[in-house]
C-alpha cells in the first residue's frame, strides 16, 4: 500500500478536475478539452467522461485516497458482477489519486426514456426494472458468503431511525427554521421509532439502497444497466421496490398500478427460488417502507436546498414526496401525528 494511500483520511489539496486532468494526460496522451464534467447529485464524488483508448469512460473522482481492496464501489461491483447483475465494468482504479475509470454507459437515465416510449414500452422497461430488484435478493447468499461490506451493512433500527431523524432536523430546523411544540416533538417522534423498530424487525435481504431511476441506465443495446450501487446493503424485501416506484415522483401514484408491480416483484422472487412472501404482509411492508424512505428523502431535499443551496434541483420534490407518505399512513391507518403534521404544512 502506498504512503498516499496510509493517509486517506486527508482530503486531496488538488481538484477533481486538477487530478483527472493529470491522470487522463498521463494515461491517454489527450487533452484537457476532451475531458467533460458530468453533473453529480447529492455526492462527494465528481465524474467526468474521459476519453479511454478508442472510446470513452467514465470517471468518479474522490475527495480522498482509497485503498481498492476495500472500497465499497468495487466490493459491490465484484459481488454483482460475480451474479451477473448489469454493473458497469471497472477498466481501471488509481486509488492513490482517488480515481476509479468505469464503463461509460452513455446518457439515458431510465426515468428520461420513461417520457420519451409509449406506455407498453415503458412499463416493459419498469419490469425489467424489478426483475432485476429480484436478482439483487437473490445474490444475498453470495454476498455472506464472499463477506461484502454490503452482508455486513445493514438498515437496522439504529440506521432507520438516524435516516428519521435526518428528516426531523433538516426539515423542520434547517429548511423550514421551525421548532415543534414539546408535545407535538414527542408524539411525532414516538411515530417515527416505530416506523425503525418495526422495519428493522423485518426478514432482510440485499438492497441496492438507492434503486431509482437516475441510478438506472439504458445502455447503447437497450440493456437496463445499474449504477450509484456503493452502498449496498441488507435491508427489507420492498426497499429497492419503493425507490423504483415512489422516489421523486411528481404525485402519489395508482393504488392498483402499485399492487401490480409489488405482485411483480413477489412472482419475480419465486421465479428465483427465493421464499414466498404473502402479498397482504408485504403490501404492509411497502406502505411502512414507502413512511420511511418518503421521510428520509425529505431530510436530504431539505438539506440540499436549506445547507447547501440546491433548491433548484431539489425543493420541488418536498411537497410531493409528503403526499406520497401521507397516502401511505392513510393506507395504513396509522401515525396520526404524522399525518397532521404534514397536513399542516403542505
Amino acid at each position: 500500500m502506498s504512503s498516499v494511500i496510509q493517509t486517506s483520511s486527508q482530503a486531496f489539496r488538488t481538484t477533481a478536475r486538477e487530478r483527472i486532468e493529470s491522470y487522463v494526460a498521463k494515461t491517454q496522451g489527450t487533452r484537457q478539452k476532451e475531458i467533460l464534467a458530468l453533473t453529480p447529485d447529492a455526492s462527494t464524488r465528481e465524474y467526468f467522461r474521459i476519453p479511454w483508448q478508442r472510446g470513452t469512460a467514465v470517471a468518479a473522482v474522490y475527495q480522498e485516497p482509497f485503498d481498492p481492496a476495500v472500497h465499497p464501489y468495487l466490493d459491490v461491483t465484484r459481488l454483482f458482477l460475480d451474479c451477473n447483475l448489469p454493473v458497469p465494468k471497472v477498466y481501471e482504479a488509481a486509488g492513490d489519486l482517488g480515481i476509479i475509470v468505469q464503463e461509460d454507459l452513455g446518457n439515458r437515465q431510465l426515468g428520461q426514456v420513461f417520457d420519451e416510449v409509449s406506455i407498453e414500452e415503458r412499463e416493459n422497461l419498469l419490469e425489467q426494472a424489478i426483475e432485476i430488484i429480484s436478482r439483487i435478493q437473490a445474490a444475498t447468499a453470495k454476498a455472506f458468503e464472499r463477506d461484502s461490506i454490503a452482508s455486513r451493512l445493514a438498515f437496522d433500527e439504529a440506521k432507520l431511525a438516524w435516516e428519521l431523524n435526518f428528516f426531523f432536523e433538516h426539515y423542520f430546523r434547517s429548511y423550514r427554521k421551525e421548532e415543534l411544540s414539546r408535545h407535538d416533538e414527542a408524539e411525532l417522534k414516538v411515530e417515527l421509532n416505530d416506523v425503525a423498530a418495526e422495519l428493522a424487525a423485518c426478514p432482510r435481504v440485499l438492497c441496492h439502497r438507492d434503486y431509482h431511476t437516475a441510478n438506472l441506465m439504458l445502455d447503447a443495446q437497450g440493456v437496463i444497466r445499474i449504477v450509484d450501487h456503493q452502498d449496498a446493503r441488507m435491508g427489507p424485501a420492498s426497499y429497492d421496490l419503493v425507490s423504483l416506484l415512489l422516489d421523486r415522483q411528481p404525485a402519489p401514484p395508482s393504488l392498483g398500478e402499485v399492487r401490480a408491480h409489488r405482485l411483480f416483484l413477489l412472482d419475480a422472487r419465486r421465479r428465483q427460488g427465493l421464499e414466498a412472501i404473502d402479498p397482504d404482509d408485504f403490501g404492509k411492508e411497502f406502505r411502512l417502507m414507502t413512511i420511511q424512505r418518503g421521510l428520509k428523502a425529505i431530510g436530504t431535499f431539505s438539506c440540499q436546498t436549506a445547507v447547501y443551496g440546491r433548491g433548484a434541483f431539489y425543493e420541488r420534490h418536498i411537497t410531493p414526496t409528503f403526499l406520497i407518505v401521507l397516502q401511505a399512513a392513510e393506507w395504513l391507518e396509522r401515525f396520526p401525528a404524522l399525518q397532521r403534521l404534514i397536513k399542516e404544512r403542505i
